[in-house]
């Protein structure tokens, strides 16, 4: 359970295709793009075309050409970029534009073992608020997972179980932490990364046994466990795209 909450199942479809050759116009941004601020398209678009191939490290961001796709100006696009440099994902070069970096393997392994941290505090404090409703409810969403294929499917029960888990918490101190960190798959994870499915339903089964049995620590490291396999599945599916910059 990641907040990758940019899932869309359409999206998806078109984001799972084979990786397009460098030079290619750039696609259309796809709805789960259009339905957000104009900031937040253009850097989750950017995010799309570094994961399907389209930018490289090294290649300069054609801003001209992402604000015509969008259909904005070049200043959400700066502003996109600027996010995307505290991310790591660019580097902005004065007078010269803004460049791909490298991803690093070790950030995206980190990446989810600080949500696995977050959501292990969350799950801790649930547990110990918990209700006879929150465990029979969290109960009913993985019988749910157990019986849903569709990745559309999976990602709505994936955001109604950690709502819960969140709520249940009461920390506003979280919710801000989380807002804090951005998805880095662009589109819906469980349609993307093979795997993911699978970990989340064995995980949300662990975290759910563990709440119901009044566990604050197992509820903790059940989160930080399957967070850190998701982690795993991503690092693996970034590797077999050649993301990841090659060892010096």
């Amino acid at each position: 359970m990641t907040l990758e909450k940019i899932n869309d199942s359409r999206s998806a479809s078109a984001t799972a295709q084979a990786i397009s050759p460098p030079g290619a116009p750039l696609p259309p941004p796809g709805e789960a793009t259009v339905r957000r601020s104009s900031g937040e398209q253009a850097a989750l678009y950017i995010r799309r075309l570094i994961f399907e191939g389209r930018l490289r490290q090294g290649d300069r961001v054609p801003q001209d050409e992402i604000a015509r796709v969008l259909g904005v100006s070049r200043i959400p696009v700066r502003e996109a970029l600027l996010s995307l440099e505290r991310e790591g994902w660019v580097t902005i070069r004065p007078h010269r534009g803004a460049f791909i970096g490298a991803l690093d393997e070790a950030a995206v392994r980190d990446h989810y073992q600080l949500y696995g941290l977050v959501f292990g505090f969350a799950a801790r404090r649930a547990t110990e608020r918990r209700t006879p409703e929150l465990v029979d409810r969290l109960g009913r969403i993985c019988d749910a997972l157990d019986r849903e294929d569709d990745p559309a499917g999976i990602a709505r029960l994936n955001r109604e179980f950690d709502r819960l888990i969140l709520e249940t918490a009461g920390s506003p101190r979280l919710r801000a932490v989380l807002r804090a960190m951005v998805g880095i798959v662009p589109g819906n994870f469980f349609a993307l990364v093979p795997g993911a499915i699978e970990a989340e339903r064995e995980g949300g089964r662990a975290i759910w046994t563990a709440i119901r049995d009044g566990d604050p620590d197992a509820a903790a490291g059940a989160y930080t466990r399957m967070l850190r396999r998701q982690g795993d599945l991503v690092a693996a599916l970034f590797a077999a795209r050649g993301l990841f910059a090659a060892p010096a």
